[in-house]
């Protein structure tokens, strides 16, 4: 498999629109189409393997679960992850003849995306750096109260950034980038590091989402349901995610009770007789 540069530019294309402003505030771009697991199905289409694309997405997805950008944090770039590392992928992939739904296309899919995400966090920092200078536009603007040409300061000058540090790195990261993806030797030492930091990525993408979504040490408890359900039933994520509304309502019916509890009747009287002692013990101060 190879990567044309026709292919290249519209792979450029779908990474400018990852993070641009114009897809409705960032909702369609950056939390949908720039999200591995949309981004590895428009890699498929456009590379013409769509089985692939999709395994490519789905084990890299599993390493950014939790990826999230706090105050402009950003640990790796999303738009580098979906379509740079995920075509990267594909061309290794399919270039050595893996299946692509083994353990090995999918630790050398959770690697590259890695890889190529942790560089792409520059190119995002670079394209807000530019948009700077778009926004000091927009102040003078405001200033000569010439209110329409805010539109542009939104919607028009970004592009520029977008072209330089989105579409132009992405078409020859991926052009570039697939002729040497392909050379490399499968006994080689790349590869295999490849392969094996690919098999542990996927423990900081678990990690990172149980850091913010467990307070105490019961909370681990359905997620070893779950682990344990597929692997002894051996039972794929629709069904486990089914099963997991069970305990979602449990814990929901469990919780409005106890509110329920909590504001009845007694709790009133309780809360009366409490402040009646109040007034007694202020009292006989």
């Amino acid at each position: 498999m190879t990567i044309s540069w026709l292919q290249a530019a519209i792979l450029g294309l779908f990474a400018c629109l990852c993070s641009n402003s114009c897809m409705a505030g960032q909702a369609v771009g950056n939390y949908t189409i720039g999200r591995p697991l949309v981004g590895g199905l428009i890699c498929g289409i456009i590379l013409g393997n769509i089985p692939l694309g999709i395994a490519c997405g789905v084990a890299t997805q599993l390493v950014y679960i939790a990826l999230v950008t706090p105050g402009g944090t950003v640990a790796a770039d999303v738009r580098a992850i979906s379509y740079i590392g995920i075509p990267l992928a594909m061309v290794a992939i399919s270039s050595r003849g893996l299946n692509p739904f083994s353990s090995d296309a999918a630790n050398l899919a959770k690697s590259l995306g890695t890889l190529v995400g942790t560089v792409g966090s520059v190119l995002f920092y670079a394209v807000a750096f530019m948009n700077l200078i778009w926004q000091a536009f927009g102040w003078k603007d405001i200033e000569k109260n010439k209110l329409t040409r805010l539109y542009g300061v939104d919607f028009g000058w970004p592009w520029l950034s977008h072209l330089c540090f989105s579409f132009l790195p992405t078409m020859l990261m991926t052009h570039f980038g697939a002729q040497a993806v392909a050379a490399l030797p499968m006994d080689g030492i790349p590869m295999k590091t490849l392969f094996t930091v690919g098999a542990m990525l996927p423990c900081v993408g678990i990690a990172i989402l149980l850091r913010q979504i467990v307070n105490t040490s019961v909370d681990f408890i359905p997620f070893l349901v779950g682990f344990t359900l597929a692997d002894s039933l051996h039972l794929n994520l629709v069904s486990i995610t089914i099963i997991s509304l069970l305990f979602a309502m449990i814990f929901y019916e469990i919780e409005m009770f106890g509110a329920k509890k909590d504001n009845g009747p007694s709790a009133s009287i309780a809360s009366a007789s409490s402040a009646d002692n109040d007034d007694e013990e202020e009292e006989d101060i």
